[in-house]
C-alpha cells in the first residue's frame, strides 16, 4: 500500500513537473523569440541542421587556428545570423510554427543579406583603399544590407530594433536639437559608409563579440547541459545547503547562479531552472512572488559572476586591453556581495516564517555525487586553467568543448552519444542567433554614437547637471541610463551597448576606466529585476502563478545590494581585489569583509531577523549601520560595527531570557 501511494506521489510529481515545462515553454514564448522558432519537415529541416553544424565548425575554426580578416569573420558570421534568423525566426507571432518552406519574402529577405554583405567581403578591400568613395548602387546595397539587418532585429529583439531606429534617426533629426545633443547633421550617403561599410557600425565592435566569445560560450553551455551538468550542480547544491532553513531556496540561489554564469541568460536560465526550484520553494512554504524572486534575482547575477560572467569579462577584457584574470579578481567583489546578501535573504526569511530543509532522504548523498557526476565539473577545471596558464579565452573554450566530451565518456551514464553531441551543436548554434542579431543591430547604435559623437555629448550634458564634478551623482544617471539601455537586452549585448554610451560619461566625471566599465554593467545586467521591463522577473512570475509586479519588486529588494555596491567601489578602488595598487592584500581583504558584514546588516535589517524577529527600531539601526560597514575606513567600519553588535547583544540576552520582539 505505502509502495503504491509513493508511485502516485512520483507520477503526481513528474504530471506537475510537465504542466510547469509547458507553462514555462508558453511564457518564454511569449516574452523570448527563442523559443518560438520555426519547425521545418522534410529535406529542409535536416538542411538547416547541416547548415548549424558547418556553421559552428567555421566558428570553432576561424576563432582558434584558422587564417581570416576580422571584417571577413564577422560579415560571414553575419551572412549565417541573418540568413537562420529569417529561416528560423516567424515574421509575426501568430505565425504557423510548423511549415516546409519559408515564405516568399523571407526568402527575398535571404537572398538580400547574401547578395549585400557577400558583395561588401568581396568589395570591402577596395572600398577602404579609395577612403570609402562608393558609387550610387553601393548606396543601394547599404541600404538593402541595413533593411535585412533591422528586420531581423525585429524578430529576434524587438525592443532593441525600435531603440537602434531611433539612434539611427538621430544622425539626421539631431541636427535640429539644441546645445549638447545637437549637430550638424550628415548625409545619407555618410552614414551608410559608417553604417555599413566601415568598421564602426554593424561590422563593428558588437558582431566582432558575437563572432568569438559570445558564439563558443553559448555553445559550451550547451554542451555542458547534454553533458549533464545541470543535473550535477542541482546535485550537488541539494547536499551543501538541502538540509538547511529554506534550502530550496538555497538551491536555487547556487545552482542558478552557477547555470547563469555559464550560459549568460537570465531569461532562459529563469526557464529551465525555474521549473524545478520553483515548485519546490512554494511547496517548502514561501510565498510564490518571493518564490519568483529568487529564482529571477539568482540567474541575473550570474552574468557578472567570474570566472565566466556570461562571457562578458573576456569582452570587457579586450575593450580595456588588460588580462582577464584582472578582470574577473575586480568582479568577484560584487557577485560574492550579491549572493551573500540573497542566501541571507532567503535564510532570514525561511527562519522568520519557521521553515525547515529537505528530509534527509531526499537528499542525495554527496559522496554519491561526486562519484558518479563529479568528473563533470573537468571542462570548468579545463577553462579557468587553461585561461590562467596563459592561453586565449577562445582557445580555452575550444578545447573545453572537446573536453566536455571526453568527460561525459568516463561514466557510462553520462556519456555523450552522436545524438547528444548534434543536440548541444545545433541547441548551442540556434540559441546564439537572437544575441548574436542583437550584436549587429547594436552596430547601428555604437556606429551612430562614434559619428555623432553622441557619447561625448551625453558626457558632457550630464557634466553640465553634475556641478563640482560630483562622481556619485553622475553614477545615479548613469544608473538610469544603463538600467534603461540593458532593458530586455541579453547580458553580454547589454553591456556592448552601456560601454559605448555611459562608460565615457564616469570616465569623464573621474572614475577609472576598469570601474566605470564594472559599475555600468551591473545595472545593465540589474535592469532583468528592474520594474518596468523586469524580463527575468515576469518569467519567474508566470511560472510561480505569482503576480508580475509584486515578483518585479520582490527581485528588487532581494537584489538591493546588486543596486548599492557599485556605488560604494565607484571611488573606492580598495573594495575591488587588485584594483587599487597602493592597497596590501590584506586592506582589501579587509574591506571586502567588513562590505559582507554590512550586507549582512542591510538584509537582516530588510527581513526583520538575526536571531529573532527584530523589532522596528533593531531593523533602522541594521539599516543604518549597513552603509557605514560598506564604507572602507577605520571609522565608519567601527560606527557601523558598534550599531550591527548592539543589536545582535540586545536580541540574544532577550532570546536567552525567552522575551519576544515587539
Amino acid at each position: 500500500m505505502e509502495k503504491e501511494r509513493k508511485e502516485v506521489r512520483i507520477e503526481d510529481a513528474m504530471a506537475e513537473k510537465e504542466a510547469l515545462d509547458k507553462k514555462a515553454q508558453e511564457i518564454l514564448e511569449e516574452k523570448d523569440a527563442d523559443s518560438r522558432l520555426r519547425v521545418y519537415k522534410g529535406p529542409l529541416g535536416k538542411a538547416i541542421i547541416v547548415l548549424l553544424c558547418v556553421w559552428t565548425a567555421f566558428q570553432l575554426y576561424f576563432t582558434t587556428i584558422g587564417a581570416i580578416s576580422a571584417v571577413n569573420l564577422r560579415a560571414i558570421h553575419t551572412i549565417f545570423l541573418l540568413v537562420f534568423t529569417f529561416l528560423l525566426f516567424p515574421t509575426f507571432k501568430s505565425e504557423t510554427r510548423k511549415r516546409k518552406i519559408p515564405p516568399i519574402w523571407d526568402i527575398a529577405f535571404i537572398l538580400g543579406s547574401v547578395g549585400s554583405f557577400g558583395y561588401l567581403i568581396l568589395n570591402f578591400t577596395r572600398i577602404a583603399q579609395t577612403g570609402g568613395r562608393i558609387n550610387n548602387m553601393e548606396i543601394g546595397i547599404a541600404l538593402v544590407g541595413i533593411v535585412c539587418v533591422f528586420e531581423a532585429a525585429r524578430r529576434a529583439s524587438g525592443n532593441l530594433a525600435i531603440l537602434a531606429a531611433l539612434f539611427l534617426a538621430y544622425n539626421w533629426f539631431g541636427a535640429y536639437l539644441p546645445g549638447y545633443l545637437g549637430h550638424n547633421g550628415f548625409t545619407l550617403k555618410r552614414v551608410l559608409i559608417t553604417q555599413f561599410w566601415g568598421t564602426e557600425g554593424v561590422l563593428g565592435t558588437g558582431v566582432g563579440v558575437s563572432a568569438t566569445y559570445i558564439f563558443l560560450f553559448v555553445v559550451f553551455g550547451a554542451f555542458l547541459k547534454h553533458s549533464g551538468f545541470s543535473k550535477f550542480i542541482n546535485d550537488f547544491s541539494l547536499t551543501l545547503v538541502g538540509q538547511t532553513s529554506g534550502g530550496p531556496a538555497k538551491v536555487a540561489v547556487i545552482a542558478s547562479g552557477l547555470m547563469g554564469m555559464i550560459n549568460g541568460s537570465a531569461i532562459a536560465n529563469v526557464a529551465t531552472t525555474g521549473t524545478i526550484t520553483i515548485p519546490l520553494m512554494k511547496r517548502t512554504g514561501y510565498k510564490k512572488e518571493f518564490a519568483g524572486a529568487v529564482e529571477a534575482v539568482a540567474s541575473t547575477g550570474g552574468q557578472f559572476t567570474p570566472p565566466i560572467m556570461g562571457a562578458v569579462g573576456f569582452v570587457m577584457a579586450e575593450f580595456l586591453n588588460l588580462s582577464y584574470t584582472y578582470v574577473a579578481l575586480a568582479a568577484v567583489t560584487p557577485a560574492l556581495l550579491y549572493y551573500i546578501g540573497l542566501l541571507l535573504a532567503v535564510h532570514f526569511e525561511a527562519k522568520r516564517l519557521g521553515l525547515s530543509g529537505i528530509a534527509k532522504e531526499n537528499i542525495p548523498d554527496v559522496k554519491i555525487v561526486l562519484k558518479e557526476q563529479g568528473h563533470l565539473v573537468l571542462p570548468l577545471i579545463s577553462l579557468i586553467g587553461l585561461m590562467f596558464a596563459g592561453f586565449t579565452p577562445l582557445y580555452a573554450a575550444v578545447i573545453s568543448i572537446f573536453v566536455t566530451i571526453g568527460a561525459s565518456w568516463l561514466r557510462k551514464d553520462t556519456r555523450m552519444t552522436p545524438d547528444k553531441i548534434l543536440a548541444a551543436v545545433v541547441e548551442g548554434s540556434q540559441s546564439a542567433i537572437s544575441v548574436g542579431v542583437c550584436c549587429v543591430i547594436i552596430g547601428v547604435i555604437i556606429g551612430t554614437v562614434t559619428l555623432t559623437s553622441m557619447g561625448l555629448n551625453m558626457g558632457y550634458l550630464i557634466l553640465s547637471i553634475v556641478h563640482n564634478d560630483n562622481l556619485y551623482l553622475a553614477g545615479f544617471l548613469v544608473m538610469i541610463m544603463s538600467a534603461i539601455l540593458g532593458m530586455g537586452v541579453p547580458g553580454v549585448a547589454a553591456y556592448v551597448i552601456v560601454q559605448a554610451v555611459a562608460v565615457p560619461v564616469l570616465i569623464k566625471a573621474g572614475a577609472m576606466p576598469l570601474i566605470a566599465h564594472l559599475f555600468c554593467l551591473i545595472y545593465a545586467c540589474l535592469s532583468n529585476i528592474t520594474p518596468p521591463v523586469a524580463m527575468s522577473a515576469y518569467v519567474a512570475s508566470g511560472i510561480a502563478g505569482s503576480d508580475q509586479t509584486k515578483t518585479g519588486l520582490w527581485a528588487v529588494r532581494l537584489g538591493l545590494i546588486g543596486f548599492i555596491i557599485p556605488f560604494f567601489f565607484l571611488n573606492n578602488p580598495v573594495l575591488l581585489i587588485g584594483v587599487d595598487k597602493t592597497a596590501t592584500v590584506w586592506a582589501t581583504l579587509w574591506c571586502v569583509f567588513t562590505a559582507a558584514v554590512g550586507t549582512f546588516a542591510l538584509v537582516a535589517g530588510l527581513e526583520g531577523w538575526i536571531l529573532r524577529k527584530a523589532s522596528w527600531i533593531e531593523r533602522i539601526i541594521l539599516i543604518a549601520s549597513s552603509p557605514f560597514l560598506l564604507f572602507p575606513g577605520s571609522l565608519t567600519d567601527l560606527a557601523g560595527a558598534v550599531g550591527l553588535i548592539g543589536v545582535i547583544a540586545f536580541q540574544y540576552f532577550h532570546k536567552k531570557n525567552g522575551e519576544n520582539a515587539a
